[in-house]
């Protein structure tokens, strides 16, 4: 399994793969050019120049045009790259094999046509082929693990919405016991049950509106902050800018409750928290920091929560987040990047 791991990180199957096809190729033609020499020289040109136009073609044209929709572009493009490399190539073969008049009309047009733009065209296609088929195929991949993850996290709301139905209509009775002098229990209260409200009636579809899990958001931090003292300085900053999009339901909240259960208990200086929201050129980024004691916290933060999170992550944002985590002696700083 490690060696496998191996040849997959630096690619080595890649090279394992064009050294037998220099080696299949070498030993069908070398008899078709004057000397061995010259046979090597020929080969390795004509598979490292197909290499070339395979590896353009699947990790530049192909997500950069085709998948994109871009089919006209890509057609060109393509084209273009096939017909100038059989161009070049027939020019260095030339040199090599010190006949120019290779590179001119006379000559077996149709050989250098066919041996060298023709079954290029071919090969590269099959390439690309592959590519496409495999894309398909972790795709479809993909979309399983997360329906399978969707079904058991829709699963295991419903196993515990009894209760939450249960607590939520107990704390509408609550609210009207509590004296209405007593302000600050009633909102508190009055909070926390737009909280459970939100995670029973509004989380129905994928994704939801960013202004909802702001608010919710600002309703957790809002409840945490009545449990601290004036020694907690919590800040809540949220962009003008974060609007107008949709987003997973309850993917951030688990940063800010890593937060809270480990921010410090100093009591000679300020221990804080701050949550900062923006967005940029389509980037919606979010922060949160917070002071802690000085101690490591990667092995205790990486909890169920934050476990969870993460490949929330991967399953539903691949290749459009960036998470960054810093642990120094004094702060925990998560930041995240959604390209939304």
């Amino acid at each position: 399994m490690e060696r496998r791991s191996l040849l997959l990180k630096y690619k080595l199957h890649h090279l394992l793969f064009w050294m037998m096809v220099f080696a299949l190729w070498y030993y069908l033609r070398y008899q078709d050019y004057p000397t061995r020499e010259i046979a090597l020289e020929i080969t390795l040109l004509k598979v490292a120049d197909l290499a070339l136009m395979v590896y353009l073609t699947n990790y530049l044209l192909v997500p950069g045009l085709l998948y994109k929709k871009n089919y006209l572009s890509f057609i060109a493009a393509f084209s273009v790259m096939i017909f100038a490399s059989g161009f070049v190539k027939v020019g260095v073969m030339a040199a090599i094999m010190h006949q120019p008049g290779w590179f001119g009309l006379p000559g077996n047009l149709k050989t250098r046509l066919y041996e060298n733009v023709i079954s290029d065209f071919f090969l590269v296609t099959t390439g690309a082929a592959f590519k496409l088929i495999f894309d398909y195929l972790r795709m479809q991949q993909r979309l399983t693990e997360i329906a399978k993850e969707k079904a058991e996290t829709e699963l295991n709301f419903l196993k515990s919405q009894i209760n939450p139905h249960f607590l939520f209509n107990s704390l509408n009775a609550v609210y009207f016991l509590i004296h209405k002098d007593n302000h600050g229990a009633r909102e508190a209260l009055h909070t926390f049950s737009e909280m459970l409200r939100y995670q029973l009636y509004e989380m129905n579809g994928d994704k939801i509106p960013i202004e909802k899990e702001i608010n919710y958001l600002k309703d957790y931090v809002d409840l945490q902050q009545l449990r601290k003292d004036e020694k907690y300085s919590v800040e809540f900053n949220c962009a003008a800018a974060v609007n107008g999009f949709t987003i997973e339901p309850l993917l951030l909240v688990p940063f800010v409750e890593n937060a809270f259960k480990h921010i410090s208990h100093y009591n000679d200086r300020t221990n804080f928290i701050k949550v900062d929201m923006g967005r940029e050129n389509g980037t919606f980024t979010f922060l949160v920091a917070n002071s802690k004691e000085d101690q490591p916290l990667n092995g205790t933060a990486a909890g169920i929560g934050m476990q969870n999170v993460k490949r929330r992550l991967e399953l539903l944002y691949p290749g459009k987040y960036e998470l960054h985590i810093e642990d120094s002696k004094t702060d925990f700083v998560i930041q995240l990047k959604l390209r939304v």
